[in-house]
């Protein structure tokens, strides 16, 4: 009988940035020398308002990080792939935390699997058109509804996607979204034309990833994980 991987669900509600990020590093940083002990996790969150950019930090400065402060945002450099993005009430926040040879996955099947977790998650939620396309992320026409940037080190992955639910689409003006210049962003609410909660997309989510990464799914509180 094959069985299947097993990864826990963390829901750590709404956090800084670099809470989150802290509790990545945290859940990533296991010793053992057998990837088939490793833990996988899956953290669910929600971040205060952040602009967070990856290793490639084209066309910004501290004078254009000054100026996103000044919105009432955060700002932080990443080790994740991308460009700049945005994080905020209303988008949900995923951060996959995986060691990819359990799964049998490469880093670039993990990115492909990752981008089809999200499109089917906004299919059952009604969004019957989200892609990808030649730009990272999953786009509804021309508007990124979904960010994805990860990071790997050893076959260990964090950072992951953000997926716009009911995010105040406003902070994404300041910003030339991943980089691309053009396009825009959409979220779930504004293309189903009803409020879309963390929870409804939470639960699609799951049903979503146990499927695409033929896993099974455990729920876990934050701090029997982290003690």
């Amino acid at each position: 009988m094959v069985v299947r991987p097993l990864i826990t669900v963390v829901r750590a509600g709404r956090l800084s940035y670099t809470a989150g990020l802290q509790l990545q590093q945290k859940l990533a940083k296991q010793k053992t020398a057998d990837f088939a002990e490793f833990r996988n996790f899956l953290l669910l969150l929600e971040h205060d308002p952040v602009y967070t950019i990856g290793i490639r930090t084209k066309g910004y400065t501290e004078e254009d990080e000054k100026r996103l402060r000044e919105l009432g945002a955060e700002f932080h450099r990443t080790d994740r792939g991308g460009l700049i993005t945005f994080h905020g009430p209303g988008q949900l926040v995923a951060y996959p935390i995986l060691n990819l040879r359990q799964f049998k996955l490469s880093m670039r099947c993990y990115v492909a699997t990752l981008e089809q977790t999200v499109i089917e998650t906004c299919r059952l939620l009604g969004v019957l058109n989200a892609s990808t396309t030649a730009d990272t992320g999953i786009w509804v026409g021309d508007k990124k509804i979904c960010a994805i940037g990860v990071h790997g080190s050893r076959y260990v992955t964090t950072h992951g996607i953000g997926l716009n639910c009911s995010t105040d689409l406003s902070w994404f003006e300041h910003i030339v979204p991943c980089g691309i210049e053009g396009k825009g962003v959409t979220s779930l609410s504004e293309q189903l034309q009803r409020q879309v909660s963390l929870s409804e997309a939470t639960a699609a989510l799951l049903a979503s990833l146990a499927k695409k990464f033929n896993c099974q799914l455990l729920e876990q509180h934050q701090e029997r994980v982290t003690n």
